[in-house]
């Protein structure tokens, strides 16, 4: 058994989340969270609402609100949207929480103190019309490197690199497209230069196991090439106060440097919840420990670069030495799983131009499971997929209706018309130990697949043997085995595919829980074989404050294999387990997007 970190992206909280999101973060971190939960591993699944930075205080401007309700509301929103979608966190928190404050004022004061926080003087950018600073990412112009229009004052999303606004050919701001005036500001720099060599080093590890997605291990290397001292501090008053610098209110820690710290703070705020304050210390002290951190590939640098720079800064591992604080010496990532992007009918998603799909409208309109299975086969696992109705119909009618669904409801319909309870099996043919054979073998590939962040393959492996086992029923007929004498025949297949049905249930399981509990009930059983998240409201624990928070209990779940079933279980008549789709809804659904069909 491995101790296992799955940290997960931090949602925005500008706004509730559309299924772009969850399709790079949410989806595959939970199934491949369940799955090492049934293989036996100790897995602690943390997140929460990202919630400082400019276009929290740009939105709550422009509704006329704080931005701490605006973070309050979408907060709450994005909450309910991750529990309805059934993603099993250990603790799903916030930035705004005292104890994340504290934990990143704590990492900054220990990087500092060892020398790799270092004070600039550089030129800012402020709107001549009203006076305040303009972010980075508020400021677009033309890349100096390759180029592209668009690029942001942070970053350009063409080529990858890292920018200043100062660096951006012809730049202007995004809010209301005057030119932006440059002054001089001070600010800490995260010394980057510094921490190279660790960085590299790192990395090259990383790359001698195998098992980084080739493009996120050769983005990771070259962005190395071009690195520089980068702004850690911002001019801005929604954010977590510089220690040192409690005498000038309007600077604050950059929304990044504190954000990818949340990993560690949400550790370390589950163990205080949970009564053991130091349980924490197994996933990010034991160098034995696995961490997996998931998200889009637009974050990857900061994943794998600004991130793991903080955690060497923090442990005195660059070429100024150091000594890590009372948090002691903290893991790298073990991996960087990075999702590449999901467009919708052909575009990229964009919540300003309503090409958009909110978490919340799918869900209020279709079952769960059949947006986590869309996302699972079909989804930008390794590169960019494109999310349209057509499919979206496609595969639920095709594959969860025609094939899955209908495996479940034909065994559960023959097993209570015929027995009402799962019935011992006779003497078995080659045909049913085949059958058998193939399924259990399958929770071997099935489960490698998921350990390696193949889900897609995973989920295609498992409807195959979905396939074989509708095939056997197509081969054997048991609707046709009528007489007496045919009876223990009948009895034996209905026993085949009860087990058939119950294993591929348990590999499904991490895939789509919310049938995968009432697969479990259709056949007799009384586990909730896929636990299942929920929403508590608790107060701060270091400030007068009270937030939703998505938790749970997933230890009791079956173990990663082949289980007996229980012979003498009761089946009643079954209702379908998915919702067949009328295909008309294509046309309401492009309609509602104002995208006319072909």
């Amino acid at each position: 058994m491995s101790t296992v970190l799955s940290a997960v992206a931090w949602p925005y909280a500008n706004g509730p989340r559309h299924i772009g999101h969850v399709a790079g973060f949410g989806v595959p971190s939970d199934v491949f969270s369940r799955y090492m939960r049934m293989a036996g591993h100790d897995v602690l699944m943390v997140s929460g609402t990202d919630e400082h930075g400019t276009p929290i205080l740009v939105a709550a401007d422009q509704e006329g609100i704080t931005a701490r309700e605006l973070a309050d509301r979408n907060n709450r929103v994005i909450v309910e949207d991750l529990v309805n979608l059934g993603l099993s966190y250990d603790l799903f928190t916030r930035t705004t929480s005292g104890n994340h404050y504290a934990i990143v004022q704590e990492m900054f004061t220990t990087v500092r103190d060892n020398g790799y926080m270092i004070e600039k003087v550089t030129r800012g950018a402020i709107s001549p019309s009203t006076g305040r600073t303009l972010p980075d990412r508020y400021i677009e112009g033309t890349c100096p490197l390759c180029k592209t229009a668009g690029a942001r004052g942070d970053q350009c999303d063409a080529c990858g690199n890292q920018l200043d606004p100062t660096d951006l050919i012809d730049p202007v701001s995004r809010i209301n497209g005057e030119t932006p005036q440059f002054i001089e500001t001070t600010h800490y720099f995260l010394d980057l230069p510094a921490l190279a060599d660790a960085l590299g080093k790192w990395l090259d590890e990383r790359e001698a196991t195998g098992l980084w997605r080739p493009n996120v291990i050769r983005f990771s290397q070259n962005i190395l090439k071009d690195i520089k001292p980068r702004a850690m501090t911002r001019d801005i008053d929604w954010g977590i106060p510089v220690p040192g610098w409690e005498d000038q209110p309007t600077k604050r820690l950059y929304v990044w440097f504190d954000a990818v710290i949340g990993y560690l703070s949400a550790s370390i705020e589950w163990a205080r919840r949970s009564g053991d304050p130091e349980a924490w210390r197994k996933w990010w002290n034991d160098p034995e420990a696995l961490s997996y951190y998931f998200m889009g590939k637009d974050n990857i640098v900061f994943h794998s670069q600004i991130w793991p720079a903080e955690l060497i800064a923090h442990n005195g591992g660059g070429s100024k030495g150091g000594e890590p604080g009372r948090l002691g010496t903290l893991n790298l990532p073990t991996e960087v799983v990075s999702s590449e992007f999901l467009t919708m009918e052909g575009k990229k998603f964009s919540s300003s131009k309503g090409i958009v799909i909110y978490v919340r409208d799918v869900l209020e309109r279709y079952q769960a499971d059949a947006l986590r299975y869309f996302i699972s086969a079909a989804g930008p696992e390794n590169q960019d997929a494109d999310f349209t109705w057509s499919e979206f119909v496609s595969r639920t009618n095709n594959e969860l209706v025609a094939g899955w669904g209908n495996l479940v409801n034909r065994t559960a319909a023959m097993i209570a018309k015929n027995v009402g309870e799962i019935p011992a099996a006779g003497e078995l043919t080659e045909a049913d130990s085949a059958l058998l054979t193939k399924i259990t073998e399958g929770f071997d590939t099935v489960g490698n697949l998921i350990r390696t962040h193949r889900q897609r393959a995973a989920i295609s492996e498992i409807m195959h043997l979905v396939g074989e086992a509708n095939a056997y029923v197509s081969a054997t007929e048991p609707f046709k085995l009528k007489a007496e004498e045919e009876r223990p025949r009948l009895l034996t297949i209905l026993h085949v595919l009860a087990q058939a049905v119950t294993d591929l249930n348990t590999m499904l399981s991490p895939f789509l829980p919310f049938s995968a509990n009432q697969v479990e009930k259709v056949l007799g059983g009384t586990l909730e074989i896929a636990p299942m998240p929920h929403i508590e409201e608790v107060e701060d624990l270091d400030a007068d404050a009270t937030y939703p928070i998505i938790t749970g209990d997933y230890t009791h779940v079956p173990a990663w294999g082949h289980r007996d079933v229980t012979v003498g279980a009761p089946v009643a008549k079954p209702k379908p387990i998915f919702q067949k789709l009328d295909p008309s809804i294509v046309e309401e659904e492009l309609e509602r997007l104002g995208v006319a069909s072909e």
